[in-house]
């Protein structure tokens, strides 16, 4: 009997086929993919005859692929758009969702950059293109320069809506297929900023975040994304055909459990509080 192995999947041949037992599919928001993996891998540690499969693409893709048949979970930074819902109507689909954990969206600034708070109103002006230059938020005579994300993904459209007040992006903000991209993007451009999930900052600053001038800057950490005191605080979801049975009921209560939890916690994302995350488990 031969063994092929590759991340995230184990197949394994047998009378001349490549056959798989207990499959699961994943797709979906690249904010979650790195969690989604490490949840997979740990699980079918302690499960061997489940595979798992996961891949991004954005929380748009992995809704139409929920919405079409093409996946079993599907992983999103954002809820469904009402015709979203609407369409999983008409095609009989059913949508279950259930947060996995949080995440604060945060702002990414160069470490050079002398700017160390920002408010939604300088944000909203700076990704509008109402303001272009950084001296005008306190920092160095540059021209800003801006790095987003791609508009299927959740994360592109949660900033839009509570931050941007649901404008349009800057046409000179530069769309990337992924928040690893745009951290690294701002890590070698000393007048870039950009914005994504906390867990994917490395070689970046943070900058603190006001909802209001008058309220004080907050940075993104464990404790203000649990408190919700940060103000772009989010949940991220998986959503299902329906109340998961069987073997996604089991992976996802697991994923929802101490031990899950404190995988998301290793991977830098915000675990649900405890209270919330039993709520969230399928009886």
């Amino acid at each position: 009997m031969k063994q092929v192995m590759t991340i995230g999947m184990v197949l394994v041949f047998a009378c001349g086929m490549l056959v798989a037992s207990n499959s699961i599919t994943i797709k979906g928001s690249d904010t979650l993919v790195r969690l989604g993996q490490r949840w997979a891998e740990e699980y079918m540690k302690e499960n061997p005859d489940v595979v798992i499969q996961v891949s991004g693409g954005g929380s748009g893709t992995g809704i139409a692929a929920l919405l079409n048949g093409a996946t079993d979970i599907c992983e999103a930074s954002r809820d469904m758009k009402e015709k979203e819902y609407k369409l999983a109507e008409q095609k009989g689909i059913k949508p279950y969702r259930i947060s996995v954990a949080l995440d604060g969206i945060s702002v990414f600034l160069h470490e050079a950059n002398p700017v160390k708070e920002l408010s939604f109103a300088q944000l909203k002006g700076m990704y509008t293109g109402a303001i272009t230059n950084w001296k005008e938020v306190g920092g160095n005579d540059a021209r800003v320069i801006l790095y987003g994300r791609e508009n299927n993904s959740g994360t592109y459209a949660f900033f839009k809506k509570q931050v941007l007040n649901k404008e349009d992006y800057s046409e000179y903000t530069q769309t990337l297929p992924g928040t690893a991209a745009v951290v690294n993007a701002v890590s070698k451009d000393k007048n870039g900023i950009g914005y994504g999930g906390i867990a994917w900052a490395t070689g970046v600053k943070f900058a603190a975040v006001r909802k209001v001038d008058a309220d004080p800057a907050v940075l993104p950490t464990m404790e203000t994304i649990s408190s919700g005191d940060y103000p772009i605080s989010r949940d991220l979801y998986w959503f299902f055909n329906g109340e998961p049975t069987g073997e996604l009921r089991k992976l996802v209560n697991w994923a929802l459990s101490k031990e899950g939890q404190k995988v998301a916690e290793a991977m830098d994302y915000i675990p649900l509080p405890k209270e919330r995350a039993l709520a969230e488990m399928v009886d």
